[in-house]
């Protein structure tokens, strides 16, 4: 299979630091390379992904996040290069719109952000020519008539992180500087429990930093230590070496790529049982799930928790190699009736 994989103009694949749905495109892609399909993936001239790409296009734009000017001037190029692959998964929000895609080569998407009333009208409209993928359950509960084609949960290569034994005798928090990751919950959870706290957080945007300079950094005192935002090895040693990963969530977050991030180190996480939380956590056998103001309770019980299980729940559900064959099953579901039509 001839695959097409197009990714934002705003971070590199893989992403340097931050960057989850870059994080998610750069396992696929390789994995579909791995199962012996052949990839073309559209990102940033800046990326480092083994796999060939769509050439001209723009290095990385961290500053223009968000921006549909970027956005669309980098979508309109990556289908223009893609006329020679047999399907396309695009992850952007714009490209799925685009009225000169490449006659006759079917389109994927991927919801990596929540369905507000306004999203949901834009997949609504996608859904007409495009097939839909959710990357949890509970993204796509709240709006029933939207056609999902299948839920995805994203997968990560264990070749990439190892399994840490979790005697650093700190907890840790990671994930971006605002009050829906729940960070100002972290800390009074770790202080409550009498467990020092570590936090590696990215802080891009100035709302991000307000957050910080206004709220964050008047609260922090010697249980805490802020690292800033991390890179991968960093980020994994943080997380291998940590108690347990405290990921008290103030939203109905659609995944939650850190937790299974943790896991995979062998560390257990403490959360909030909102949004894909559930789907992702089992009660006691892997963490904990509980209302913030208890989640504290928990953090003796996290001793008594397996760290192999803790990374077996990534090896049995979370690798990129089962990502990938629940794409191409998912691709070859969608090639067939293009298939049948073409056939003499």
């Amino acid at each position: 299979m001839r695959i097409g994989l197009i990714v934002g103009p705003w971070f590199t694949v893989p992403p340097e630091k931050y960057g989850g749905t870059e994080r998610v495109v750069d396992a696929l892609a390789c994995a579909l390379m791995t199962a012996g399909h052949q990839v073309l993936l559209a990102t940033t001239s800046d990326s480092t992904c083994p796999v060939p790409r769509v050439p001209d296009l723009g290095e990385s734009e961290p500053g223009e996040l968000g921006t549909s000017e970027s956005e669309l001037n980098h979508v309109i190029k990556a289908y223009a290069g893609m006329h020679h692959v047999d399907i396309i998964h695009d992850h952007t929000l714009a490209g799925p719109l685009y009225a000169h895609r490449p006659p006759g080569i079917p389109v994927v998407t991927t919801i990596h952000g929540p369905l507000t009333g306004r999203t949901a009208g834009l997949y609504r409209d996608m859904a007409r020519n495009t097939a839909i993928v959710a990357i949890s359950h509970d993204q796509c509960s709240g709006v029933p008539d939207l056609p999902i084609s299948a839920v995805i949960h994203h997968g990560i290569d264990l070749s990439q992180v190892s399994a840490g034994e979790g005697k650093g005798g700190y907890a840790c928090f990671v994930g971006r500087m605002c009050p829906d990751k729940g960070l100002l919950e972290a800390v009074h959870i770790s202080r409550k429990a009498g467990v020092p706290l570590r936090i590696a957080a990215k802080m891009h945007t100035p709302a991000e930093r307000e957050f910080h300079d206004q709220v964050v950094l008047p609260l922090l005192g010697p249980n805490e230590e802020f690292l800033g935002e991390l890179s991968d090895p960093e980020k994994y040693e943080l997380m291998g070496d940590a108690l347990v990963l405290l990921n008290p969530i103030q939203w109905p977050e659609p995944f939650g790529l850190v937790m299974i991030e943790a896991l995979a180190t062998g560390t257990p996480v403490l959360s909030t049982p909102k949004g894909a939380a559930p789907e992702i956590l089992t009660h006691g056998l892997n963490g904990f799930l509980a209302p913030s103001n208890e989640l504290a309770n928990y953090m003796e019980a996290v001793a008594g928790i397996s760290r192999a299980a803790c990374r077996r729940t990534v090896e049995e559900r979370f690798t990129a190699a089962r990502m990938a064959a629940d794409h191409l099953e998912l691709y070859a579901r969608v090639l067939a009736p293009v298939e049948e039509a073409v056939r003499p």
